[in-house]
């Protein structure tokens, strides 16, 4: 099921007056530091990009950023209403865990059908656990008449300023690193945001990626709203029906590029992180990585955004999936340049010639264009 999707339209706020900025990021990271310690940054060599590891997150998601934030936030404000939610995974994991340490109740909507696992992760830290309809539409609109009713503060899952600028709280943990270019992955669009706020004053490219079919952030930015249903995607965290409208106008000023992945490819990605790099990613948390290779840069950053992915599928894609062998580096000398041309004649001279072996001749322009060579960090 996925965490984000939202109601129609029509039942959302008007949010044009409503601001994030830098200083939001900034306050929120001041907040979760005593919390929530840094993940770490892993040199994923064979991809040749650098992985923020938000799969090794608290609740297994950078999730619990903006829930936290959101409710440290509204303590400072004098806000001790109860917190309720509408969400099938990490949202509502985030949640119970922020309302737990904060001593806040909370209550998250989960529609018929949610993994049985992420039911018992939200009831685990006490938090109440409501399940209401058979889509996320549905859990969302009833969270948000409970809200009325009770006079409950209803926290999206993205389309929040205060859950923006602690998804942002990522983008400050990587600036130190100085990348050149800084890859997100895009449901409802509060990760991309927020990174986006944190990273642009730095000179930074911040680029989101999105799954073929799964591409409502793409079609709002280019003036399409309407709601369509995204298709079944192993990226079920970012399968959203209609994107956020707060965050809708900050991706369309801040992002330089968002890129569409083929659903294979996510597939294939998610297999070899695991097998290659021995990382555990959900399928929205590889769809950064994914989009990697589509994005030009010498110092790349993906953000592996979570790793709650069911045992069960995880087990079926390691049985069906067989990952292209990586590509092998082209050795180089001290200076860092390419071996000279005596390692490639004393080659030529061990090798049949074309004639014989009935392969095409290449000249040397063409030899060298077809040695491709992983970017290394």
């Amino acid at each position: 099921m996925p965490d984000a999707g939202r109601a129609p339209a029509s039942n959302e706020p008007d949010v044009g007056d409503v601001v994030v900025t830098v200083a939001d990021v900034l306050a929120a990271q001041a907040r979760l530091r005593r919390y929530l310690p840094p993940t770490p940054l892993h040199h994923a060599e064979r991809f040749g990009v650098m992985l923020k590891l938000e799969n090794l997150q608290r609740t297994g998601s950078y999730k619990v950023r903006g829930a936290l934030n959101a409710l440290l936030a509204a303590r400072e404000r004098g806000d001790r209403r109860p917190v309720i939610a509408a969400s099938a995974g990490n949202h509502a994991q985030g949640l119970a865990w922020a309302a737990y340490r904060l001593g806040v109740q909370a209550i998250t909507v989960m529609p018929h059908g949610a993994p049985e696992t992420k039911i018992a992760g939200v009831a685990h830290w006490g938090a109440t656990v409501r399940q209401h309809g058979d889509s996320y539409d549905e859990a969302f609109a009833f969270a948000k008449e409970l809200a009325e009713q009770n006079g409950y503060r209803f926290l999206s899952a993205f389309d929040d300023p205060d859950v923006i600028a602690g998804q942002g709280t990522v983008g400050i943990e990587i600036a130190p690193y100085t990348p050149d270019v800084v890859i997100v992955p895009i449901g409802g669009g509060g990760l991309a945001s927020g990174v986006a706020l944190a990273l642009k004053s730095q000179g930074v490219r911040v680029v989101g990626a999105q799954v073929e079919g799964v591409d409502s952030m793409i079609r709002a930015m280019k003036g399409d709203t309407a709601p369509k249903d995204p298709v079944a995607s192993l990226a079920d965290g970012v399968r959203v029906k209609v994107p956020g409208f707060i965050t809708r106008r900050l991706c369309s000023q801040l992002l330089d590029d968002v890129v569409t992945v083929r659903e294979a490819e996510l597939r294939e990605t998610l297999v070899r992180l695991a097998l290659e790099e021995n990382l555990i990613a959900e399928g929205a948390g590889a769809l950064a990585l994914a989009a990697g290779r589509r994005v030009a840069g010498k110092r790349k950053c993906a953000v592996v955004s979570g790793g709650n992915i069911d045992a069960t599928v995880l087990a079926q894609l390691l049985s069906d999936v067989r990952p292209r062998p990586p590509r092998k580096p082209r050795r180089r000398n001290p200076e860092g340049e390419p071996s000279p041309a005596k390692g490639r004649a004393s080659r030529a001279a061990t090798t049949p010639s074309p004639a014989k072996t009935g392969a095409r001749r290449l000249d040397a322009p063409a030899m060298e264009r077809e040695v491709h060579e992983e970017p290394i960090w």
